[in-house]
This record gives C-alpha cells, structure tokens and sequence, in this order.
C-alpha cells in the first residue's frame, strides 16, 4: 500500500478544506446577489446533477436504488437537518457576517459533533475535549471582537443576527455528520450524498412554496454572474466538498477528518484578501489559528 493509499482519509480531508474554501467564497458572492435560499435550492439541483453523472460512469448507476431502508431513512434526515437547517442558517450569515467570519465559527462544527456523539451515540468526552473546545470559543471570540474608541470595552464587530445564523449552521453540519456516520455505514459515499442532496431539494422544495419565492427563484435563474458563482459553488461543495468529506471519515478516524476539514478559516484568509481585497487584522487571523488549534486539541 502507497503513502498515499494510506492516509487517502487525511488527504480526502484536505482537499475538502480547499473546495470548502472556494465554496464559501462563491455562494457567499451569489448569495448577496440573488439571496440565501434561492442559492440554497439551486445549488443542491447541480449539485445533484453533478453527482448523478458521476455515479453513473463510477458505479454504473444514475440513482442510488442499491441504498437500504436504514441508508435512506438516517440520509434523508441528515440531509434535512445539514442541507436545509444548516445550511439555510449558514447561507444567511454570509450575508450578514460574510464566508470569512461564517467559516471561523464553522470551526465548533468538530467539538459539536463530538458533543452530539456523547450525547447521540454514547461516545466518551475528556478533559482534552472540554480544553479543545474551550480554545476554539477563544479563538473565535478574539476574532470577533475588538476594542471601543476608547480602547477599553470590547465590543462585538459584528453582527448578532449573523453569528447566531451561522452558529445555528455549524449545529446543523454537527448533526448531519453524525446522521451520515449512521446511515452511510458500507455504503458509497457518493451515493449517500446523492440520498442527503435529494433530501435537502425535497426540503427546500416545500420551503420555497411555503414562502411564496418560486419567481424569486425562477428570475435568480438569469442572473449570469450569480448562476456562475452558484454553479461554481455547487461543484466545489455538495458534489465535491460534501462527498469527499464522507470518504475521509470513511477511511480515517472522524477526529483526525474533523480537524483537518476545520482548516477552512486559515485558508480561506489569501483569497479573500488577494481575490475580495478584504482587510484582515492581526485578531482576526491569531483567532482562526487558535480556533483551529483548538480543533486539534480537541482529538488528542
């Protein structure tokens, strides 16, 4: 077996940080253009066309009809509870706080899902878990915060709306990750994204209608520069990004994944200065790095 064979779960991991990365940079874009929810549901369609094609060259078929019962049922709720709760809050805060700071906070997202797992699963918590998670909140908090003209009450810098969505989406990935661990058990991982993704359209299907947005959606459809960026995003994440997240818990420990998937808020700080020409602090790059670390403290 080759190196790379080898740790395949650790550099899956990886490259999802990356597509993560630009995902978050596109449908944030997109989102400001065209709305959360309107990029939310045309996403996850390409997103499902992406991955219909795939698995028809890899595994000969279109749909996932070898799925079992149990597949479906844990998939389609982890689709509902990631793709349409999380995402529908994390999508919000983009427009709010932006991907930067969204990404940042996503980083609770491993310590979250640890904690729904003691919680869900039965799984043991230690005193390096509750540290971890602790350093992580640190992080954030320093990026997130800043000093009053006065320069001696700290104050928060953004949002309040916009940090409670994007919390409420990093509560929402948790919880769908440790609904794929139960439902996708042997089973390919791109094909369970193709089951979490229908899940998701079916969701946001009854959304929209519910909310009256269908000419929303149906005008955000001729919006060339927002359906480059969506479509973009939609290649980079729930085709690659969400089905290579599944491969690198299938092949590597979920912790080792989690910290590794968690590198999106460092990552995501050269593009969005060279590319959005965003000022970045001092802060706020300390805190991604501690938030990160704390990640990593968190699986010791």
């Amino acid at each position: 077996m080759s190196f790379f064979e080898y740790h395949s779960g650790e550099f899956a991991a990886l490259l999802t940080a990356c597509f993560w990365t630009i995902t978050s940079l596109s449908f944030e874009s997109a989102s400001n253009k065209i709305g959360s929810v309107s990029v939310n549901i045309l996403r996850l369609v390409i997103g499902f066309v992406f991955l219909s094609i795939f698995t028809l060259i890899y595994r000969g078929m279109i749909f996932p009809a070898d799925a079992g019962s149990l597949n479906w049922f844990w998939l389609i709720l982890s689709g509902l509870v990631g793709f349409v709760f999380g995402d529908l809050f994390l999508f919000k805060s983009y427009t709010l706080i932006g991907s930067r700071f969204a990404m940042l906070i996503m980083t609770l997202v491993p310590p979250l899902t640890a904690f729904f797992g003691f919680i869900i699963l039965g799984e043991r918590l230690t005193m390096f878990n509750f540290l971890g998670m602790a350093l992580a909140f640190t992080g954030i908090a320093i990026a997130i915060f800043s000093r009053n003209g006065n320069g001696d009450r700290l104050s928060l810098k953004l949002s309040p709306r916009g940090i409670i969505y994007a919390f409420g989406g990093a509560v929402g990935q948790a919880l769908g990750l440790i609904l794929s661990k139960l439902g996708m058990r042997d089973y390919d991982p791109f094909a369970a994204t193709q089951i979490r993704i229908l899940a998701g359209i079916i969701g946001f299907t009854f959304l929209v209608t519910v909310l009256k947005r269908w000419n929303a959606v149906t005008s955000s459809v001729l919006n060339r520069p927002a359906m480059i960026q969506t479509t973009t995003g939609a290649f980079f994440g729930p085709f690659l990004g969400v089905s290579f997240s599944l491969v690198a818990i299938k092949n590597t420990e979920a912790g080792i994944a989690s910290t590794i998937m968690a590198l999106v808020p460092v990552l995501i700080i050269l593009p969005a200065v060279v590319l959005y020409k965003q000022k970045v602090t001092f802060a706020e790059v300390a805190g991604a790095f501690i938030s990160v670390a704390g990640v990593a403290l968190f699986f010791i």
